[in-house]
C-alpha cells in the first residue's frame, strides 16, 4: 500500500503496561489476523480504547467482535489490505467502527465474568 512508514510491529509488551493503553488509544486500527483464538482479549482491549479492529473470522473472534469491527478471512491478504486501507482513508467509517466497538464492549466486564463464573461453580456444586 506504500505506507510501510506508518506501520509498527511491536512485541513483548506486558499486558498490564500503561504503554499498551497509550498504543491502543493512538493507533488508527488494531489488526488481529489470528488463525485460532480462545477468546481474543487484546481485541476487547483495543475496542475499549476506541481503536477500530480488524480480526480474522476464526475461533471466538467473530462472536467477540460482533458488529464492533471488521471480520475477514486471515489468509485473504487483499481483503485484509482493503479493510486497512479503508480505515485509514475513510474517517467517517473509522469513527463508526470506533463507536460500534464501544457499544459492542458493553457486553463484557470483569464483574460480569466473575458473577457468571461463580454462578457456574454453584450449579456444578449443587448438582453433585
Amino acid at each position: 500500500l506504500g505506507r510501510a512508514d506508518s506501520l509498527r510491529f511491536l512485541g513483548g509488551l506486558p499486558y498490564d503496561s500503561p504503554d499498551l493503553v497509550a498504543l491502543y488509544n493512538a493507533a488508527t486500527s488494531f489488526i488481529f489476523p489470528s488463525l485460532y483464538e480462545g477468546f481474543g482479549l487484546p481485541v476487547v482491549e483495543a475496542m475499549n480504547c476506541g481503536c477500530p479492529v480488524i480480526v480474522s473470522n476464526r475461533g471466538s473472534l467473530p462472536e467477540v467482535v460482533g458488529d464492533g469491527g471488521v471480520i475477514v478471512e486471515p489468509e485473504d491478504v487483499e481483503g485484509m489490505a482493503a479493510a486497512m486501507q479503508r480505515i485509514m482513508d475513510d474517517g467517517e467509517w473509522r469513527e463508526q467502527l470506533r463507536k460500534s466497538g464501544f457499544e459492542n464492549n458493553r457486553r463484557f466486564s470483569w464483574k460480569k465474568t466473575a458473577e457468571e463464573t461463580l454462578a457456574l461453580y454453584h450449579r456444578i456444586c449443587d448438582s453433585q
